[in-house]
């Protein structure tokens, strides 16, 4: 019998909650085919099958949160069989009493559903069981569309059956449901947010930033069929800055008391998700251009709405951004720092304000509210100060930083 255990799959994972089993007792199943999917506080992972067997128990019930090491479920091999089976044989036979010989049972060996973690959350979500599909994909994988068209066909069939039946249940009580489940990512979210809360010292610095002329310069873009985010412009001033302020590209080691500066700009993004707040990870910012910065986001975020980030798509950051400007924040905020990173930087919405010129002059600029946190541990406030300014700097004149490029 071999036991299949939960195991870290990356950065000091210590425990992940069961999401879904993709094979049931009985099943005979194949090397590395998964067998269950878990979630971490960063992703949804599967537990491929050591070796190729029949799944002779599940220990574990969907929606448990278990710690690395714990044993999900049990897989008899060929191998294991044998063994058992001449342990057996080493024992004298003991005399037992006749039974009723009854007709042997055949076993019938499921064939494996060939389909992607985010089509099995679909199914899942909608109650669909995948077995009652045909698949259109390569293999025969079963594809996002092939569960729509299902779900449509069932609807239909729904529709034509309510039509010769009379509900009788108008006035029966309906079940209220005020609790919702405090497990999953939005357990591993609260717990990262307290550790960070409660480990760093926060101390955030406001500023305001004229992104008038970024704004300006991005329509010049698009006038040469150049279409580029104000986030990229935001991602590629904040490592120009980072590279004349290291101290905030860094991880504080409490234990060997030492603070690492980090050379690579692994810039993380907080991306807002149905399943909760994650940080997918722009790795070497400071060796990309704009549009490709442009390209990274685009993909990394349509992957984290999608649930389909890999563990190399959430590690490694190094400085994370908050750009909640499209959801309205326009004022200002106090974000937590991603721990071990040492600072965070949230955009706002910008607006049209009057402001001052320096020709004393009131004219109707576009601004944005910055807001930054950073360890206190690591960094005095004067450098954050300094830092902010060199970041707006770059927004408000985006030519320096094309200048920064050549």
């Amino acid at each position: 019998m071999i036991e299949v255990k939960l195991h870290d799959i990356g950065e000091g994972m210590t425990e992940a909650v069961v999401v879904h089993y993709l094979v049931k007792k009985g099943d005979r199943v194949q090397v590395d085919q998964p067998l269950v999917e878990v979630q971490t506080d960063k992703m949804v992972a599967e537990i491929p099958s050591p070796a190729a067997g029949v799944i002779q128990d599940i220990f574990v019930p969907e929606g448990q949160v278990i710690s690395v090491g714990t044993t999900v479920l049990a897989l008899e091999t060929e191998e294991t069989r044998q063994h058992v089976k001449s342990a057996h044989m080493n024992h004298p036979p003991v005399a037992v009493a006749p039974e009723k010989k009854t007709a042997p049972s055949t076993r019938t060996v499921k064939q494996r559903i060939l389909a992607s973690p985010y089509t099995r959350k679909i199914a899942r979500e909608h109650g669909v069981d995948l077995a009652k599909i045909v698949g259109t994909g390569p293999a025969g994988r079963i594809t996002d569309d092939d569960v729509h068209r299902f779900l449509q066909s069932q609807q239909e069939k729904e529709d034509v059956e309510s039509k010769t039946k009379i509900l009788t249940k108008m006035d029966a009580p309906k079940e209220k449901k005020n609790a919702i489940p405090f497990r999953g990512r939005r357990k591993q979210i609260a717990k990262k947010m307290t550790h960070s809360l409660f480990t760093i010292p926060h101390c955030t610095h406001f500023e305001e930033v004229d992104v008038t002329e970024l704004m300006k310069f991005r329509e010049e873009l698009k006038e040469h069929n150049i279409s580029i985010s104000a986030t990229a412009f935001f991602i590629k001033a904040l490592s120009l800055s980072l590279k004349r302020f290291p101290i905030f590209n860094a991880k504080l080691d409490e234990k060997h008391e030492v603070i690492h500066l980090e050379c690579e700009h692994h810039i993380g993004i907080a991306v807002d998700t149905e399943e909760g707040l994650i940080v997918p990870v722009i790795k070497h910012v400071e060796n990309k251009s704009l549009r490709e910065i442009h390209d990274e986001v685009k993909r990394l975020t349509q992957k984290a709405q999608e649930n389909k980030l890999t563990l190399e798509d959430v590690t490694g950051g190094t400085f994370t951004i908050s750009n909640v400007g499209p959801l309205g924040g326009s004022i200002g905020a106090t974000p937590i720092i991603n721990h071990p990173e040492v600072a965070l930087m949230a955009f706002h919405k910008t607006k049209k304000r009057p402001v001052v010129t320096e020709d004393d002059e009131i004219a109707i600029r576009l601004m944005m509210n910055i807001s930054m946190s950073f360890d206190h541990r690591v960094a005095d406030g004067a450098a954050a100060v300094a830092f902010t300014n060199c970041f707006a700097q770059f927004i408000e004149n985006p030519k320096l930083m094309l200048m920064e490029l050549v």
